[in-house]
């Protein structure tokens, strides 16, 4: 069964886009939007201030905290708990499980509220199951964090990150494909030259920085 703003446990003041659904054992509090065509699966609480893109979709037992930005087209998969203080922007995989925190030195007696750190995880990332990502840091565009990996810094835009705490191993296309390095290039024996080994996209690398070249070199 599908709820619309008002009825079961959707308030009547969420803003509902076109072709959005909400399953009616999730709970969604008045103040929060959610953009079209977005999936709120069982057991999800997206509270009041929170904005869900478009294209979206929330699986089992999802909780977007008060004040979270999400943008479109992001996946979340179940059991992953997004908190006052995180955004994900646009295309974002968020893997069963993984974590996020808000404060960097919680104590159940001490009240911290005033001391979230935001965290970033910038467009098109993926997140792999079980990873955590400690607060206060940004996750660039297209990085990939491996399944189980504690993420304790900012991660370059196209990273590959895996371990306890993650460090990089390697660079990840677009597409989610490893990057293999193809040697420097003849302009700037600095510069790396790299190739996406599942669509043969070319990307070129100087220091951390990694971009996508529009045509083959």
């Amino acid at each position: 069964m599908i709820a619309r703003a008002g009825e079961g446990h959707v308030g009547a003041s969420v803003v509902l886009g076109a072709g959005a659904l909400v399953h009616e054992s999730a709970y969604v509090d008045d103040g929060a939007r959610i953009g079209a065509g977005t999936r709120v699966w069982h057991f999800c609480h997206v509270l009041g201030g929170a904005t869900i893109g478009a294209r979206s979709s929330l699986g089992q037992n999802v909780v977007v905290m008060h004040g979270v930005r999400i943008g479109d087209n992001v996946k979340i998969q179940n059991n992953v708990s997004v908190y006052e203080g995180v955004t994900l922007e646009d295309d974002v995989f968020c893997g069963p499980s993984m974590v996020f925190t808000n404060v960097h030195n919680p104590r159940s007696a001490v009240s911290r509220k005033d001391e979230y750190r935001p965290t970033l995880v910038k467009r098109g990332a993926s997140i792999g199951a079980n990873a955590t990502i400690v607060c206060g840091v940004t996750i660039g565009r297209y990085a990939f964090i491996g399944a189980g990996a504690v993420v304790t810094k900012d991660v370059p835009d196209h990273a590959l990150m895996a371990g306890v705490p993650a460090r990089r191993i390697g660079w990840m296309s677009e597409a989610g494909h490893r990057l293999e390095s193809m040697g420097s290039a003849a302009h700037d024996a600095a510069m790396e030259r790299l190739r996406c080994s599942g669509t043969g996209m070319w990307y070129e690398r100087h220091g951390e920085l990694v971009t996508r070249l529009e045509e083959t070199p």
